[in-house]
This record gives C-alpha cells, structure tokens and sequence, in this order.
C-alpha cells in the first residue's frame, strides 16, 4: 500500500474549481481529466464551471485590449464566487495573475474584484506543492524524463522547483536535466505565427537538447509548449513523447 503524506487529511474538504485552458479543451482533453484525477485523489472536491471560455491571453498579446477586456470580465464573472482555481498552464496562469490588473486600471472597482481573485488562481504544481503542502501524490511511471521551463511559468511566476520536486517523487521515474532547460521552444503564442522562422530555429536548438539527454519523454506545465516540442520532434523523426506534468503524476 502507497504511504502518503499527511496534507493529503487536511485537504479534504476542500473545492477547488478548474480553469483548463482553450489548449486543453481543444487539444489535450486528457490534461484536465489528468489533473481532475491528481486533486480527487488528494481529497478535494473539483468542479467545472461551464461557462468558461479564454483567458483573454491570445488578444492580449496581439495588442486588442478592448476584447480581452471582454474576455476577462467574463473569466472574472465566472470564477470570482470560486474557493480556489487551478489552472494547467503557466502563461494562462500569468495572464489572470499579472495582467488582467493591467486591463482595469481606469476601471478601481473592477481593478479590486481583480486583485481579490489574483489570490485564488493557482498553477497546478504550485497547488500542489505550496496549498496542498504535497510532494508526493502516489503516482509511478517506468520512464526516463526531461523538463522543459515554460517561459511564463519561469520567468512570469517564478516556477522552478515545485515541478522538478513532484517528479522526484514518481516512483520509477528518472528525470534528466536538458542543458539549457530553461531556454524557450520557440512557441509564444502569436510568435510562432508572426515570426515562423525564427520561431523554427530555437524549436529545433530545444529538439537538440532534448535529445542528448536520451529521455524517453518531454514533461512541462504548458500544453502550447507540448503541441511545440512535440511538432519538432515528429518532423525530426523522433519517438520521444511529450506529457503534460498532471498526466505523469496521474500515472499508477
């Protein structure tokens, strides 16, 4: 029988509420069912509230303020009556956290529901480790790994560890740092539209890096950055996978 840590008791009871993205609803399915998984194993209550659309992220980043106002005054209708929200995304985590306050700065009644909310996101491996108090959640995995650092989950919210702790503990599991793991994939939203090839040329400096450490599998918190890696993997011939760090933790 798997030991647990003692948080697992004082979570239960708890609700949280799940944002999964506008990649994760279209793309990934499986990540939002993978982290549903993860947090009722943990004891909490999960809902899904169905009104929820975007984030706002992808207007916001291409300059239309206007519409991801409307974007995030409709995230905030949603989630704002939520106990907690937590989100398997980094860059859609940033963008509730750090920049919707940059949307209402005219609007203080609106700018302090904003802040208010801020304190109940949450990015699902910071959840873990720093609400839920849980390093390891009983999870197991044959594999060799890599990890990749999301842009916004590092540099945006200072995410570094937490991940890299929850895998240390999947039994079975041996993570293999890339060098440099921190470098971008190249992805950044409208970036990898706008400036496809210069977009291309840091997928594959990534591709390369993954490749020497002879993983099996690519892990990270953003699925964009997945959809990314895994693209310049398949056109580079290569069998390595990509998985999203809930569907690893949600492994037995």
């Amino acid at each position: 029988m798997l030991q647990f840590e003692t948080a697992w008791v004082t979570s239960v009871g708890n609700q949280v509420s799940l944002f999964v993205t506008c990649m994760v609803d279209q793309l990934f399915p499986k990540v939002g069912m993978a982290m549903a998984t993860v947090l009722e194993r943990l004891g909490y209550r999960v809902d899904f509230p169905e009104e929820q659309t975007c984030c706002g992220q992808p207007a916001f980043n291409s300059g239309y303020r206007d519409e991801a106002r409307i974007v995030a005054r409709h995230f905030l209708k949603t989630f704002e009556a939520s106990e907690k929200v937590v989100v398997p995304s980094g860059s859609c985590t940033a963008m509730v956290t750090h920049h919707f306050a940059d949307l209402f700065q005219k609007e203080p009644q609106t700018l302090e529901r904003i802040h208010a909310l801020e304190k109940k996101v949450y990015e699902f491996a910071t959840f873990l480790t720093d609400v839920a108090g849980v390093e390891d959640v009983g999870a197991s995995m044959q594999d060799v790994v890599t990890f990749h650092d999301g842009c916004h989950a590092l540099r945006e919210l200072g995410i570094k560890s937490a991940p890299r702790r929850l895998l240390a503990r999947v039994r079975g599991l041996e993570l293999r740092e890339m060098l440099p793991a921190e470098e971008c994939c190249g992805f950044g939203g409208t970036f990898s539209v706008k400036f496809a090839e210069l977009s291309g040329a840091m997928m594959r400096t990534k591709i390369d890096a993954i490749l020497q450490t002879g993983a099996n599998t690519v892990v990270s918190l953003d699925p964009s950055c997945l959809m990314q890696i895994q693209g310049g993997l398949s056109r580079a011939g290569s069998s390595i996978r990509t998985m999203h760090l809930a569907e690893v933790l949600a492994s037995r």
